[in-house]
């Protein structure tokens, strides 16, 4: 008898036992059965739906079999919990490499190595075009305190940013209109009119901050502004401002601020603004305090005008920003960013389908069977369809379309991540809501 075979008793005899089914996957996983591993980390997330380890490992096994999207799916809620483990950014980083987006995957790697040095992997930071040379003493450019930092101790004085032309308009996301029209109100209709603005005391630039669920199309929307208006498009994340050495993290941002300046007009996106901008009263030390009073004096353009730069961020959790980001000339435009509606995942598919052979799709359908899936969800369902036609091409050796039957099978074996953020939202929504920030949230929750 094998030792799977072993376990696999021992579990027939308490099914129940989570650290024993846990223990199979992991040695399955090890031995290359990622299939295998994969069903024995989702039974036993059916009985521990919180156990943050199984998640990774059930994200670990998506990597390993071949569903990269799956994979970042997993992940990247995963990422948002707190006391999740620091292995979980690098799996996260290896899935949108194997998607193809470095960019995002060199970050995740980035804040992963920063939390737990012990995870730099040079082979892998080779491959998405990191530099991690060794330093005159001869040890690796991850090294001090686990912090990411270059291979001289003096840091640069300012970030290297790329800004970017977006090929992505508000034609490529689906649904959303209210939120279309919001974000041309507050910050492309300045642009494409200043005359008109500028008659009322109206300047073209401020500021906008989208929150919801992750996956929901926050990047993708703030990518598409910047399309709409032919603008630079400059991403900032994390770690391409806070640096270790004391007064760095401040010059960083205010080069950030600097380069979107000089790029005007420009989008200038944050991705997760809450771990920039934490509430300064859960601070206990004053170097955090002292990048967010930056941060502040970068909005309001104290030195500087902000003229035509067009401040997005985005966040998943809002309760964590610290309120004076919300005040007006600063991030005065709250937008709750919600899972897709009917209509608007029938758009998604289809868009997300376009390049794929299809037979007579009835997307509504399909639309019905997916409520509360977000952007990235939708997606992980066309790519699980894809990778079952083929499978079966690979056996049959004919390629065959994929059917709404294929897309609503695919469905029904996923269930919406979005559904652990809305239990956490709805708290702050019904027990901190005296602003009425989250009064959208509860009309989100009330009319389903």
């Amino acid at each position: 008898m094998s030792d799977f075979d072993a376990l696999r008793e021992a579990l027939r005899v308490s099914p129940d036992n989570v650290p024993l089914r846990a223990h199979l996957a992991g040695q399955l996983l090890a031995a290359g059965q990622a299939a295998d591993a994969e069903a024995e980390y989702r039974r036993a997330l059916a009985l521990a739906p919180r156990d943050a380890a199984l998640a990774l490992g059930l994200g670990e096994a998506f990597l390993a079999g071949g569903k990269a999207s799956e994979a970042a799916v997993t992940l990247e809620a995963l990422a948002e919990q707190p006391g999740r483990p620091a292995r979980t950014l690098l799996a996260w980083a290896r899935a949108l490499h194997a998607e193809g987006d470095d960019r995002a995957a060199a970050r995740r790697y980035r804040q992963a190595v920063s939390e737990d040095g012990d995870l730099a992997d040079p082979a892998f930071a080779d491959a998405l075009g990191l530099a991690t040379d060794a330093d005159e003493a001869g040890g690796p450019a991850f090294a001090v305190g686990g912090r990411v930092r270059a291979a001289a101790d003096v840091p640069d004085d300012a970030p290297r940013l790329d800004a970017e032309r977006s090929d992505v308009t508000f034609a490529d996301v689906g649904g959303m209109e209210d939120l279309k029209e919001e974000i041309r109100r507050k910050l492309i209709y300045p642009l494409q009119q200043p005359d008109l603005y500028a008659a009322y005391g109206k300047r073209a630039g401020g500021g906008l901050l989208l929150y919801g669920p992750p996956g929901c199309g926050k990047t993708h929307l703030a990518r598409a502004t910047a399309g709409e208006v032919d603008a630079a498009f400059v991403p900032v994340g994390l770690h391409d401002v806070l640096d270790m050495w004391i007064g760095e993290s401040e010059k960083r941002l205010h080069g950030v601020f600097e380069a979107a300046r000089a790029e005007a007009p420009c989008v200038l996106f944050f991705d997760e603004v809450d771990a920039l901008g934490a509430s300064r009263s859960d601070l206990r030390q004053s170097g955090g305090r002292h990048v967010i009073n930056q941060f502040l004096s970068e909005l309001d353009g104290v030195d500087d005008a902000n003229e035509g730069v067009l401040v997005l961020a985005a966040t998943n959790a809002p309760w964590h920003l610290d309120p004076a980001f919300r005040r007006p000339g600063r991030f005065d435009e709250v937008v709750f960013v919600p899972p897709p509606d009917r209509a608007a995942r029938a758009e998604i598919l289809a868009l997300l389908l376009r390049d794929k052979p299809t037979a007579a799709l009835d997307l509504g359908a399909v639309a019905n069977k997916t409520d509360r899936f977000s952007g990235a969800d939708l997606k992980a369902v066309v790519e699980a369809a894809v990778d079952r036609k083929l499978d079966d091409a690979l056996r049959t050796g004919t390629p065959a379309p994929i059917t709404t039957k294929d897309l609503t099978a695919a469905a029904k074996r996923r269930k919406p991540t979005t559904a652990d953020w809305f239990a956490t939202a709805r708290n702050h929504a019904l027990y901190a809501n005296e602003s009425g920030l989250y009064d959208d949230v509860l009309a989100y929750l009330d009319r389903r």
